[in-house]
């Protein structure tokens, strides 16, 4: 290395390169952070209004017929004289209203909800409401102003208007001798091939305008999931908070190990006799036939443990039997406080007799 450079390794601890984790996902959802497209719900909600015009364009121009007939009989009628000569042209131009678009109106919220569930599925949160004052700071919000995501969205928005004025004027150039040969026609048949037309371009548009909002909900999820990325630190520390801190769970299980290993040498003194290995196992043996069904093993333990099993049995009296094959096995097959098995019910027997003998001798 040359003299004077200084490599900052933790320069790259921070960086994130890794994708979220589901836990960091699910509290960016909490509040209210998620990828979504307004252009394609706009576009969707476009597209099912033109759909929905061109399957009931007749029924709504029927009924704007008749609310504009309806209205213009109540005009010229002597019941204009009345205080209430408004009632009917309301009523009249609600029922047109409600026959002709209100269909289309709940098909276009329809569309536009499934769009938005389809995007970023069902999330309810009121985080983005609650009170921020970060919000208000104007340096905050100059920052927001000047950042990248909004010169990304005004470059997005420049290109949408380009596109859209691209469509427009090579429609206009093809259909150029069309539109100027219209004036030729008939008022009638005029209108209607203009209005062709203009239903032609607004389809194409709408087209246009749902492929740009699917290309915009892409960069979205791409923008989306590149913001939430986390550190490897990261990472960990939310491993820890789901988990525990590690040295703290270890400390844990090294206070449970000593309680539990000062409550079996307090048993140590209940026990009637001590199986050694000799020096290497030591397991304390107690046997109560009035409220035991079989011995239970009341504390066991390898070298330093079992020095002091029998360094406690000595001081209170207890018996030390060495018996290599059943010290082995009470140690591997029997835990602390369980009655030991079927198996090992005549060797432990054995034991236990020898010691009764002793007792009654001395």
């Amino acid at each position: 290395m040359k003299p004077g450079f200084f490599f900052d390794i933790q320069f790259f601890a921070e960086e994130r390169t890794e994708p979220a984790t589901p836990r960091k996902r699910s509290k960016t959802r909490e509040e209210g952070r998620v990828a979504k497209s307004q252009d394609l719900s706009a576009s969707t909600v476009i597209i099912t209004g033109l759909l929905t015009i061109y399957l009931l364009g007749v029924v709504i121009w029927e009924n704007l017929l008749d609310m504009f007939r309806n209205v213009a009989w109540h005009l010229s009628s002597p019941l204009m004289r009345d205080d209430k000569w408004w009632v009917n042209p309301v009523v009249e131009g609600g029922r047109a209203f409600a026959v002709g678009w209100l269909p289309a109106g709940l098909l276009c919220a329809l569309f536009a909800i499934v769009t938005l569930v389809y995007q970023v599925g069902f999330v309810v949160t009121t985080k983005p409401f609650v009170f921020n004052a970060d919000k208000f700071n104007p340096i905050s919000g100059l920052k927001k102003i000047i950042s990248m995501r909004t010169i990304v969205e005004m470059l997005k928005g420049i290109l949408k208007a380009f596109v859209l004025l691209g469509m427009l004027f090579w429609v206009m150039r093809n259909e150029r001798d069309l539109m100027l040969s219209i004036m030729m026609y008939p008022l009638s048949k005029g209108s209607g091939m203009i209005v062709g037309k203009i239903w032609d371009l607004a389809i194409r548009m709408a087209v246009i305008l749902f492929l740009l909002g699917v290309a915009d909900y892409m960069y979205q999820r791409w923008e989306f999931n590149k913001s939430i990325m986390m550190s490897k630190q990261e990472i960990k520390e939310e491993y820890k908070q789901m988990e525990g801190d590690p040295q703290i769970k270890r400390r844990i299980r090294q206070k449970q190990r000593e309680l539990a290993s000062r409550r079996m040498m307090a048993d140590v003194p209940k026990a009637d006799v001590i199986v050694t290995n000799p020096s290497h196992i030591a397991v304390a043996v107690q046997y109560d036939q009035k409220s035991m069904s079989a011995p239970v093993v009341v504390a066991k333990g390898e070298d330093f443990v079992a020095q002091k099993i029998r360094d406690i049995a000595s001081e209170h009296g207890i018996p030390i039997v060495e018996n290599k094959p059943l010290a082995r096995a009470l140690m591997a097959q029997v835990e602390v406080g369980e009655t030991i098995p079927e198996e090992l019910y005549r060797a432990v027997a054995e034991v236990l007799a020898f010691v009764y003998r002793l007792k009654k001798s001395a």
